[in-house]
């Protein structure tokens, strides 16, 4: 059985990691302490993407590009996160600077 880490504690963790490596980090919303998902807003130079969570066919953990293959304008990730958190209130934004569009934190992007 997988163990889950409160949703909460993971934010903490993930925005103190990037923070740590020189890659700003913020909590854009508050969502479910206990087990509220996450969207991770992913800023770079040629834009914005938007990671939200996902499972691999094997049932892993894994983050999915909400927002396609490519970097989007910012209205159009704001836009992609305020449909999201219609659907569920539970949700966390977390926002992190990336240069490199990929997360500050271990993950598979789909």
């Amino acid at each position: 059985m997988e163990a889950r880490v409160k949703s909460e504690i993971w934010v903490s963790m993930a925005i103190r990691l990037s923070n740590a490596a020189g890659r700003p980090a913020m909590q854009l919303r508050r969502g479910d302490p206990d087990s509220g998902g996450f969207l991770c807003v992913l800023l770079g130079r040629g834009g914005v993407v938007v990671l939200s969570q996902a499972r691999d066919a094997d049932g892993r953990p894994a983050w999915m590009r909400g927002t396609g293959p490519a970097p989007v304008e910012q209205a159009v990730a704001d836009a992609y996160v305020e449909r999201q958190v219609k659907r569920d209130p539970d949700l966390w934004v977390v926002e992190f600077e990336a240069p490199d569009y990929l997360p500050p934190f271990e993950g598979r992007i789909l």
